[in-house]
């Protein structure tokens, strides 16, 4: 990774021109950070439309019963038309009962991977490529990054409060000119994107109203009354970063026990009313009752054992094996963490020259712990010290009830940071998550090929 040969490949992928890119209202809101937005709809390009095992009518499909789990009628009803147009089988959208027994087979580990990936073994995989209608290892590593893609994505839509904004039955696909684009890519001082144009595209800018002078959201002056202060925030940030790293293995490992019970004990936001699962997409859930269930509960019988980030990583282990098995899509996926991971532009909440490494890190990290992956050298007490309940609060519901999630919501949470840091918090959610979910995908891949 980063060597001259990944460059070659890279240039090498297919990438569409600009005045036929067709940007959706979610990469618009993506478009606050375009080097984000340009890793993003490149890889969604290649894993829906690049070189890969997978018919493109499955890949359709496989990214509406992945928003379906997660009850996103945006995103379920913007791809039942991609289906439509790539010669998709009408029939397919009555629902699961009337798909082909090798698709069909999928869906459990769909259901899984959703909301409980630990449970993932390498017996799933070996169902699935055993029998009649079965698939091969590569087709199998297609699907995974196809469903662990879009459930992250539909965190990304609820968490930024987009499905009250937009038209849930039939989201309306803008088609900017290459004008339109560069200009939805262009930014000012403050890296707060232009929306201008976005807005003229029927775009629904309440989530990112911004000061023309300042570039600060409306309500960035208001404190958050129900969390830390970014003044308080920063300094705490300082001293961490201040402090001589001095904890034995044995207390890290304490320290790290001791976040993923408080965040088993954490409620997910509460649930305003009844949920249920929309008429219009009903027929792609089986087992709507299959939710999240807390890793770590205390008391608990059997629970997991924590994936350990030093016996099975993305660098050391995940990226290598995805990219043998599906050409090039380890390279696009890789480069897509790590912008959204070391995304900073050195500002929070209007204020500048500020490292906020330690405050990325910590949501990256407390994300993957709330899936039981723990990080080896990281000292978890930072996560309590930098993330405050409403904010852990948030992140749990946005991972695993990101359907809970309202609009009122996204605006009570980080009040004093720009709408553009809100957006960040977001991408870090989505890429946390899904990057967990292609670990588990993963490591019971390498143990059942090996």
């Amino acid at each position: 990774m980063g060597s001259s040969s990944h460059s070659l490949t890279m240039r090498a992928l297919r990438q569409p021109k600009m005045e036929e890119l067709k940007l959706d209202h979610v990469s618009l809101v993506i478009g606050y950070h375009p080097r984000y937005l340009e890793h993003f709809l490149r890889t969604q390009d290649f894993i829906m439309r690049g070189d890969g095992p997978l018919p493109y009518n499955y890949r359709y499909y496989l990214a509406i019963i992945a928003a379906a789990r997660h009850q996103c009628p945006y995103l379920v009803k913007m791809y039942e038309k991609e289906f439509l147009s790539q010669g998709g089988d009408v029939r397919w959208l009555s629902g699961l009962d009337f798909i082909p027994p090798k698709l069909r087979a999928i869906y459990d580990m769909n259901k899984i991977l959703a909301h409980r990936p630990w449970l993932l073994r390498q017996e799933h995989i070996e169902c699935l490529t055993k029998g009649k209608s079965s698939w091969s290892v590569s087709e199998v590593v297609h699907a995974m990054v196809l469903l662990s893609h879009f459930h992250s994505l539909s965190s990304f839509v609820f968490s930024c409060g987009l499905t009250q904004q937009l038209d849930s039955s039939s989201p309306k696909s803008t088609s900017p000119t290459q004008k339109t684009v560069l200009s939805c890519l262009s930014i000012d001082n403050n890296n707060v994107v232009d929306l201008k144009v976005a807005s003229n595209n029927n775009l629904d800018t309440s989530l990112a109203t911004v000061d023309g002078k300042n570039g600060l959201s409306s309500n960035a002056a208001v404190q958050d009354k129900s969390g830390v202060s970014v003044e308080a925030l920063m300094e705490r940030m300082k001293v961490l970063s201040e402090r001589p790293d001095e904890c034995s293995e044995a207390e890290l490992s304490n320290r790290f026990k001791s976040v993923e019970l408080q965040t088993a004990e954490l409620p997910s936001a509460p649930i305003e009313k009844s949920i249920e699962v929309p008429p219009i997409i009903s027929h792609y859930v089986e087992d709507p009752s299959f939710t999240y269930q807390d890793f770590a509960r205390r008391g608990a019988e059997h629970i997991p054992n924590t994936f350990r980030i030093q016996d099975y990583s993305w660098d050391d282990h995940g990226y290598s094996l995805v990219n043998g098995l599906y050409d090039d899509v380890g390279y696009l996926l890789d480069d897509k963490f790590r912008v959204a991971y070391n995304l900073t532009y050195f500002t929070m909440g209007g204020n500048k020259n500020v490292d906020t490494s330690k405050f990325r890190r910590a949501i990256w990290n407390y994300i993957q712990c709330i899936y039981g992956i723990r990080h080896d050298d990281y000292d978890y007490g930072e996560v309590n010290q930098l993330l405050d309940r409403p904010l852990k609060m948030f992140i749990k519901t946005a991972c695993c009830f990101p359907e809970r999630i309202t609009k009122k919501d996204y605006d009570n949470i980080l009040m004093e940071l720009l709408d553009s840091e809100k957006v960040h918090v977001n991408l870090m959610i989505m890429e946390a998550r899904n990057q967990a979910e292609l670990l588990y995908a993963l490591r019971e891949i390498m143990r059942y090929m090996t």
